[in-house]
């Protein structure tokens, strides 16, 4: 799955941006602009390169993961959106997602055809503990999109997110802890209460990433960087739900 970054950067705004690898990662490669400074990438228009011979770089049915170094919707890109907006126009043929910490700017940033939302769209949106899952998924709910994700990532505390677990709004849930010389640790009986909560509601469920640490059975345990994501998937929690074809 290609990353597609248009731009990097990003400023923190919740408590899940507290040890955000995006600075961490630039801090590393010692990167002089800060990283709360939003710009433009070489990967602005990534979707419509061309080999030499004229044929996409990126076949129809890629699936591209965008703004991963940055937010799609932070103000600073709000002037270079629009050409955004029709570059994913102009590729019918691929699927997108973003996940986002400002979900209450998505209607002001959404292209005049957005209708419902674009069927080769989907959106998720970040909880990391209480307070911001009830701030954020209301709205989250309210919007007019076609494809919703409900992210919670990274997960800071326990969470009750059965109020918003409406299995015609929400196609999937999916968890992770913090990774990071000083990420906060992730309780794995927080991602078994999540991932029940799920199952009652017939929505699927994914647990993507431990974490650099995960309490077990009263253990602390340090997860190389390396193998949060397969040690994440060898727990075998995640679920998959078949929908009605109606619903």
């Amino acid at each position: 799955m290609p990353m597609w970054n248009p731009w990097h950067g990003c400023h923190k705004i919740s408590p899940g941006c507290t040890h955000c690898y995006v600075y961490r990662e630039d801090a590393a490669f010692g990167t002089t602009i800060p990283s709360d400074t939003v710009r433009k990438t070489a990967s602005f228009s990534l979707p419509l390169r061309r080999d030499r011979y004229r044929a996409w770089k990126f076949p129809p049915g890629t699936e591209f993961a965008l703004c991963f170094t940055s937010d799609f919707l932070i103000e600073e890109a709000d002037g270079w959106r629009p050409e955004l907006w029709e570059i994913i126009r102009q590729r019918p043929d691929c699927s997108f997602f973003f996940f986002t910490k400002r979900i209450e700017r998505l209607s002001s940033c959404l292209p005049a055809d957005w209708g419902d939302g674009y069927p080769n769209m989907a959106i998720g949106c970040t909880v990391e503990n209480q307070c911001y899952a009830d701030r954020r998924l209301p709205l989250f709910l309210s919007l007019p999109i076609r494809h919703r994700i409900i992210v919670a990532a990274p997960m800071l505390g326990q969470i009750d997110i059965t109020p918003y677990l409406n299995p015609k709004l929400i196609e999937k849930v999916t968890v992770g802890g913090e990774s990071g010389r000083y990420a906060r640790p992730l309780d794995y009986e927080w991602v078994l209460d999540l991932r029940m909560q799920c199952i009652r509601h017939s929505i699927p469920f994914t647990f993507h990433q431990t974490g650099s640490y995960l309490i077990k059975d009263g253990h602390l345990y340090r997860i190389p960087r390396c193998h949060q994501h397969s040690q994440a998937s060898k727990a075998g929690l995640d679920t998959s739900v078949r929908r009605h074809p109606q619903e």
